[in-house]
């Protein structure tokens, strides 16, 4: 069984930011990164079938925004490699949760100075820059509410309210580093910006051409199809019923439970298999001191 649950655990990992490499996250120990195993964003983030779902149904609806898609269409190589453009931004999320203070505020750095070199004019006309304050914030919120969409369905649908705002509030700081600005801080000012940004939102060839490739990407190993498939499908149905409606993505009843019963089975298969995600190494690292004191950390559930 053990071989077996490593197998299945490296086909997982290849479909995340593990399989780029570059961050060790279990050193140097003790160090709690920029948020801390008390932190809400490590519940919602370290549950991996939830995070790959969100993760999908994130980068979906950032690509309604014109400009935040015609950022990526002109700068980046995702229609030839989109599990790249998956994996690069799964190790941000990883990172700047789990990683060292370092190496959470280098991943920051690095991607402000790519930032600088991304800029142009949209096929409307209008000029973008990824530094846009206004552009940073759209896709933090898509984000991060695509997140939070997954795990309250997928993870702990009786997060309190409380937490939930408080997991908007901490993950504001990532959005700032970056240089967002007026970052909804809580559920009610993210639905609130999310309503008020719809009429800037558009779906033309170019939004369908990224949904079509996002939706057909392929699997890092033949094992890993069924997997992502499913988490695709998954992403859609996560979507606000808005967005999938401009993105003629609604699916009837019947399927979205087809979906979520997937999902649902899938669950306990992942939770077994994955022993060294980036929410485990980081709670290895922080063990380093407290079991010193006598008080091991308890290990990763999720």
């Amino acid at each position: 069984m053990e071989v077996l649950r490593r197998r299945i655990e490296r086909q997982i990992m290849g479909v995340t930011g593990m399989a780029l490499g570059g961050i060790d996250y279990e050193q140097p120990p003790g160090d709690p990164g920029l948020f801390g195993p008390q932190s809400v964003c490590w519940r919602v983030h370290s549950d991996f079938t939830s995070m790959l779902c969100g993760g999908i149904s994130a980068l979906m609806l950032q690509m309604l925004h014109p400009l935040a898609l015609a950022g990526v269409w002109d700068h980046s190589n995702f229609r030839d490699d989109m599990l790249g453009r998956l994996r690069r931004t799964s190790q941000f999320i990883a990172a700047t949760t789990f990683a060292s203070t370092a190496d959470a505020e280098r991943l920051i750095d690095r991607v402000r100075r790519i930032h600088d070199s991304v800029a142009g004019t949209a096929p409307d006309g209008r000029p973008y820059t990824a530094n846009d304050p206004g552009l940073l914030t759209w896709v933090h919120t898509a984000e991060v509410s695509r997140f939070l969409a997954a795990h309250l369905r997928y993870r702990n649908p009786d997060l309190s309210a409380a937490d939930q705002d408080r997991y908007y509030a901490e993950v504001a700081r990532i959005a700032e580093a970056l240089g967002a600005r007026d970052v909804p801080r809580t559920r009610g000012d993210t639905d609130a910006y999310l309503e008020a940004m719809r009429p800037q939102l558009r779906f033309d060839a170019r939004t369908a051409e990224v949904f079509r490739l996002l939706i057909g990407a392929p699997a890092p190993h033949p094992l890993a199809r069924p997997l992502v498939a499913l988490t695709m499908r998954a992403g859609v149905d996560l979507l606000p019923f808005w967005a999938a409606e401009m993105a003629h993505r609604d699916m009837p009843r019947w399927q979205r439970h087809a979906v979520r019963t997937g999902v649902h089975r899938l669950v306990p298969i992942m939770r077994w298999s994955v022993r060294n995600g980036a929410s485990n190494r980081a709670r290895r690292r922080i063990a380093g001191t407290t079991t010193a004191a006598g008080s091991p950390t308890a290990p990763d559930r999720t």
